[in-house]
């Protein structure tokens, strides 16, 4: 399992104009990544920072991920600054010790 952390400052606009771009179309793009089992969106309002994490099935999908089209179009936008990704390995068992939501984990406590 592998992580891709992906933070960037967003736009200084009114949060009502900010929060109208989270539509569910937005969100159901990323339904089709391929070997992505989740996403988490991330906001920090009063620093301006956005972003993600997302756990992918193996570092093969996670690289396909950070150099395919959908982070090419964050990195082009020009609204966004500061982009930041980073890929990191799971440490599996220590994440099953903290009830970590790994696919594979739930399956083998049922």
């Amino acid at each position: 399992m592998v992580v891709v952390q992906i933070n960037y400052r967003r736009p200084d606009m009114p949060k009502a104009e900010w929060e109208a771009r989270y539509t569910d179309e937005r969100a159901a793009q990323f339904l089709s990544v391929p070997g992505l089992h989740w996403k988490i969106w991330l906001d920090g309002e009063a620093e301006r920072l956005a972003g993600g994490l997302y756990l992918f099935e193996d570092r093969a999908a996670a690289e396909a991920y950070v150099n395919g089209p959908i982070v090419a179009r964050l990195k082009a936008n020009p609204e966004l600054s500061e982009v930041q990704i980073r890929v990191f390995e799971v440490r599996e068992r220590m994440s099953a010790i903290t009830r970590a939501p790994l696919p594979h984990l739930r399956a083998a406590a049922e």
